[in-house]
């Protein structure tokens, strides 16, 4: 059912966002030489919208199904083919932003179909596709214990914006240059945190619905321990490699290099905080604390990071902006710590 219901909602989404891309891409300040570029980027994307639903939809169910290597093996497949997409469509064919846009559509398609055969096969899997009646109150539980992770991305795209726009105020183009190569970058390191903090949703899940109270505070436990050291490991891998991961994109040009290099030293410090924040917001999505959840996730993503966005840049000009991020995820530790001491007896995980 909630398979079928996000096919629908994701293919009103894709006419709506079709119809109105032009007018959101001025409103969000594009000019006549970006707008062109905006429009065909956009919707070409939300071509894609319904496979870019289901693949992230799938992640989570193929979990449940007891075939996590499946879904990574998928992951891996679907990111491989958008980087070597990307390569023949810009590079090979000279397509630019719109055989970016094509790539990334692709990979998805292959994130989100190769999951609908394994579903729709009937080899006593644990979950497979069958008949489904419209129930409410399923969907109203999955919205309202999903609802951190979706103000996690409404935040995430709004944040974007407002960072875009400021930095548009101070260093114009070249600023949001370096801010888009921030957030690939981001993607690498980040994505291992949201990773790991997803894969153990379903498990943490499952042993507090057993009432495993020693594995639950086994599970945290190794958690904190194991985000503690991968935080360090890649805080220090980005710091390194900063200026390499820098060239890879903008090499052409020395001032926008010397940019971009010490924008990704300043916000990679947040890489020693943002996994502990992750992981608390999905700990309490696995103990269906839907609430908390979303605080931290809303708080963390756009309340701390709008304050610091406008703030620190009237301290310290761009590196004010570049440092937002790190200073709201402090901010949002402490938010964090407050829920995990404060809920410990209610769900005995210390």
């Amino acid at each position: 059912m909630l398979i079928y219901l996000l096919t629908i909602i994701g293919f009103v989404l894709t006419i709506l966002g079709v119809i109105l891309m032009e007018p959101m891409a001025k409103l969000l300040g594009a000019n006549e030489n970006m707008l062109q570029n905006c429009v065909v980027y956009g919707r070409t994307l939300l071509i894609f919208l319904i496979p870019f639903c289901l693949q992230n939809a799938f992640q989570s169910f193929l979990i449940v199904a007891e075939k996590p290597t499946l879904g990574l093996i998928i992951s891996i497949v679907s990111g491989v083919s958008n980087m070597i997409l990307d390569f023949w469509l810009i590079y090979v064919l000279k397509m630019g932003v719109l055989g970016a846009a094509l790539a990334t559509g692709i990979s998805q398609i292959i994130g989100g179909i190769i999951p609908i055969f394994y579903f729709a096969t009937k080899k006593n899997h644990i979950l497979q596709f069958a008949k489904a009646k419209f129930e409410l109150k399923p969907i109203i539980q999955s919205c309202i214990n999903g609802s951190s992770e979706m103000l996690t991305n409404l935040s995430m795209s709004l944040v974007n914006m407002l960072f875009n726009m400021q930095l548009m105020k101070y260093v114009g183009s070249d600023g949001v240059v370096a801010f888009g190569i921030i957030m690939y970058v981001g993607f690498i390191f980040s994505g291992t945190y949201f990773g790991y903090s997803m894969g153990t949703v379903p498990i943490i899940g499952y042993h507090y619905g057993a009432e495993n109270k020693e594995e639950l505070k086994s599970l945290l436990k190794k958690s904190i321990i194991l985000m503690a050291v991968t935080s360090l490991a890649m805080t220090g891998l980005a710091e390194i490699l900063s200026k390499l991961l820098a060239s890879i994109f903008v090499s052409y040009d020395e001032n926008l290099l010397n940019m971009t290099t010490n924008a990704i030293r300043l916000f990679s410090i947040s890489y020693l905080i943002s996994g502990f924040n992750i992981f608390s917001s999905s700990f309490f999505t696995a103990l269906n604390n839907g609430f908390v959840s979303a605080v931290i996730s809303f708080l963390r993503t756009l309340v701390f990071q709008v304050i610091m966005i406008y703030i620190l840049p009237l301290i310290w000009g761009i590196n004010g902006i570049w440092l937002a991020v790190v200073f709201a995820e402090i901010l949002s530790l402490f938010v964090s710590v407050m829920f995990l001491v404060k809920n410990k007896k209610k769900y005995q995980y210390a």
